[in-house]
C-alpha cells in the first residue's frame, strides 16, 4: 500500500480506554459488543492462530459519534482480541493527518482498520463498513458527485436509510465483518 504509520505507534488509545472515554453512544456500543458471538469456531481458531504473528500491528481510526464505529468496532475488537495483536484506537479528530491518508472515495469515513508490520509499513486496511453496506454509499457517491446539489441532503438520507437496511435488524452483519477481516488477514 506504500503508506507507513510507524510514527503513529503508541500515540493512540488502548481499546478499553477508548470505550471508557466515550461520551456518546457508549450504551449502544456496549449493546453491539455484548451481542457478539462466534458463529463459526473455525473463524475464531483462525484469529487465535495469529497469536504467533508478532510482526503485526493494528491502528483503528474511530470516533464515538459515528454510527458505523459504534456498530462495527465491537466486532473488529472481538476478532482482534483473539490475535493478541497490539491494537490502538486513533480518535479521528486527533489524528486528521492519518485520516487523510486513508480516505474512502475522497471522504473521511470511519472506522478504518489499518494493519501494519512492526516497521509501520501498511499491509492492508478494512473499513469503514462491510462491503455490501459500503456498496450503497459507493453507488450514491457515483450518482451524486455534487455535494452542493439542492437535492443532495435528501438523497443522502435515503442512502443512509438503505445502508441501515443492509446492516439488517440483528447481528448477521457481524459475521460478515469477521469473514472480511479473516480474508484480509489471510492475505498478509
Amino acid at each position: 500500500m506504500g503508506a507507513n504509520v510507524a510514527h503513529k505507534f503508541r500515540t493512540g488509545l488502548k481499546p478499553q480506554a477508548f470505550v471508557e472515554s466515550m461520551t456518546k453512544n457508549q450504551d449502544t456500543y456496549q449493546n453491539w459488543s455484548d451481542a457478539f458471538s462466534w458463529e463459526d469456531e473455525q473463524d475464531r481458531a483462525f484469529f487465535a492462530s495469529l497469536q504467533h504473528r508478532d510482526d503485526l500491528r493494528c491502528l483503528i481510526l474511530a470516533a464515538d459519534w459515528c454510527g458505523d464505529v459504534v456498530r462495527n468496532l465491537p466486532v473488529v475488537l472481538h476478532a482482534l482480541k483473539e490475535t493478541d495483536m497490539p491494537v490502538e484506537i486513533m480518535v479521528m479528530e486527533e489524528h486528521l493527518d492519518l485520516m487523510d491518508e486513508f480516505l474512502t472515495m475522497g471522504g473521511r469515513a470511519i472506522p478504518v482498520v489499518i494493519f501494519a508490520d512492526t516497521g509501520g509499513h501498511v499491509l492492508a486496511k478494512w473499513g469503514p463498513r462491510p462491503k455490501h453496506v459500503q456498496a450503497v454509499m459507493t453507488a450514491f457517491k457515483q450518482q451524486n458527485p455534487d455535494r452542493n446539489a439542492t437535492d443532495y441532503e435528501d438523497k443522502i438520507k435515503v442512502a443512509r436509510a438503505e445502508m441501515l437496511e443492509q446492516y439488517g435488524e440483528g447481528t448477521g452483519y457481524q459475521q460478515v465483518i469477521v469473514k472480511e477481516l479473516r480474508e484480509l488477514l489471510s492475505s498478509i
